[in-house]
């Protein structure tokens, strides 16, 4: 059964850090693209970041490029997503999915995909 649990999420404010990890099971997670991709309250779908399956060659919307890293640990089946100098508008449900859709319109263009962890960004 595939298995991908986001955890890390929680509140913090503007300027702090926080980091997300993603635990896979039920899958062969090194021979995966694995992606981070979130949504704000009343908002769609937003695509995050993205990384190749051997973990070297990684991608970032715009909005997060600087701030956030992504990262993997395939001896661990595990993802992960720095996250520094978070911003209110960075507040939102976080989920991990595998593979890559970067103009996603629903979670379901990603083959596997957790049910997400809560950031929220506040004073």
């Amino acid at each position: 059964q595939v298995q991908l649990v986001e955890s890390g999420g929680g509140l913090v404010q503007p300027g702090g850090s926080l980091r997300l990890s993603c635990a896979a099971s039920g899958f062969l997670f090194s021979g995966w693209s694995m992606s981070w991709v979130r949504q704000a309250p009343g908002k769609g779908l937003e695509w995050v970041s993205d990384i190749n399956s051997g973990g070297g060659s990684t991608f970032y919307q715009s909005s997060v490029k600087g701030r956030f890293t992504i990262s993997r640990d395939n001896a661990k089946n595990t993802l992960y997503l720095q996250m520094n100098s978070l911003k209110p508008e960075d507040t939102a449900v976080y989920y991990c999915a595998a593979g890559i859709a970067r103009r996603p319109t629903t979670i379901r263009e990603y083959d596997y995909w957790g049910q997400g962890t809560q950031v929220t960004v506040s004073s």
